[in-house]
């Protein structure tokens, strides 16, 4: 199997909510929203975070398991500054989520960063990372 992800996928207690966190709130476009069921989001070339009615995501699934939410997941969104990491976190807020870490300089990895949780649970990462960039054509670098 080729060492890629297109699909990040989870299930969404309240896919309005997610419409709107996304949408409304960070201003982001559907690649493709099918109301009461799913709404994709190009996030990378070739890569497209999907959110999912959790009832339907069940359903998928073979209706065999319940998901409850999400857990021990995040979402990495990294940015060029300290500045910026919290000016993110208060457009963030400003959207509908909670702040879970305040912009702060972590305990590992030489980063400084911030948590949030959006309105259904999925926890995001706002890092500025000098130990990293990314090239030209997309593959991440560790210095």
């Amino acid at each position: 199997m080729d060492q890629r992800l297109h699909f990040i996928t989870f299930a969404t207690p309240d896919l309005h909510r997610a419409r709107s966190f996304y949408k409304v709130g960070l201003g982001w476009e559907p690649l493709m929203d099918v109301p009461g069921e799913i709404i994709f989001f190009q996030i990378a070339p070739g890569q497209v975070l999907g959110l999912f009615d959790a009832d339907k995501f069940d359903q998928d699934l073979g209706g065999g398991i319940s998901t409850s939410g999400i857990s021990g997941v995040t979402l990495s969104h990294n940015v060029g500054s300290e500045e910026e990491v919290s000016s993110t976190i208060d457009q963030l807020k400003a959207a509908g989520a909670t702040v879970l870490k305040p912009a702060q300089a972590g305990a590992f990895g030489g980063i400084f960063h911030g948590h949030v949780k959006d309105p259904n649970g999925i926890v995001w990462e706002i890092a500025f990372n000098p130990g990293w960039r990314i090239d030209d054509d997309g593959k991440v670098v560790f210095q």
